[in-house]
């Protein structure tokens, strides 16, 4: 087991398809305490009590700086450390470039990029304190294709800026043996693709993926869980592909 004895957060885990829940109930195989932080308590309580005996769950809105440094306490309070911290809240809007609106930017930059931010600056102190700690940004392909999967452009500039970030935290925070890295997941069926993509649509989408099919939310957390354990202990500012094969650079 790669997790043993280790306390790992993950951001926008309580949707049951979703990559975030995917990758804490492989946490929690791997022997990691998993503590899942929502926007709403119950659904993360309810999530955490589907992984077995002893995660946590926690509200915690990611755009409010306040609130994920109590999120942070609270762990550190109820379980002494933080050892990875997985920043995978995140939401998406299918608008095109002239429909982007000042309240539709502020939404998806705040989450994807805000997001990223706070939670990082709350766990930082306790990783500082223990000289350890690995941090994963959850970016995406549309980062580095321009869009053209289901997020408009703002969406492609937030994650984008996910990437930016987690190379300079990278810098920054590794004097302190705290490793940064960021994952960036292709088209993968999750809870916001469903009712999306017929199965036709998926046949065709596939037939131009090297690999032949569309991702899943597990294929995600294999990476998460590489980054997250200590197989990555020589690898921070990195960035993961996870993407079949869709863009290759």
């Amino acid at each position: 087991m790669l997790l043993n004895d280790k306390v790992c957060l993950i951001t926008g885990a309580a949707s049951l398809r979703g990559i975030g829940r995917a990758t804490a109930k492989l946490f929690a195989q791997h022997g990691a305490t998993v503590v899942i932080l929502d926007l709403d308590a119950g659904q993360a309580e309810e999530a955490a009590r589907s992984l077995g005996e002893g995660h946590v769950g926690l509200a915690c809105n990611v755009t409010d700086k306040a609130a994920c440094e109590a999120a942070a306490a609270e762990v550190v309070s109820r379980l002494s450390r933080i050892d990875v911290l997985i920043n995978n809240a995140g939401i998406t809007q299918p608008l095109k470039f002239m429909e982007i609106e000042p309240g539709n930017y502020d939404a998806v930059l705040d989450v994807n990029l805000r997001g990223t931010l706070y939670m990082s600056q709350a766990v930082v102190p306790q990783m500082r304190k223990q000289h350890s700690g690995s941090i994963v940004c959850m970016s995406s392909v549309s980062a580095q294709r321009g869009g053209g999967i289901f997020g408009g452009p703002h969406y492609s500039a937030a994650k984008g800026g996910v990437l930016g970030l987690g190379k300079a935290m990278a810098r920054e925070l590794g004097p302190d043996s705290v490793r940064v890295n960021s994952v960036t997941p292709g088209l993968i069926q999750t809870d916001i693709t469903a009712g999306k993509l017929t199965d036709e649509l998926k046949v065709e989408i596939a037939k131009g993926i090297p690999l032949g099919r569309l991702g899943v939310a597990d294929d995600v957390a294999k990476a998460c869980l590489f980054l997250a354990s200590d197989l990555s202990s020589y690898i921070t500012g990195a960035v993961i592909d996870v993407n079949g094969g869709m863009l290759i650079h």
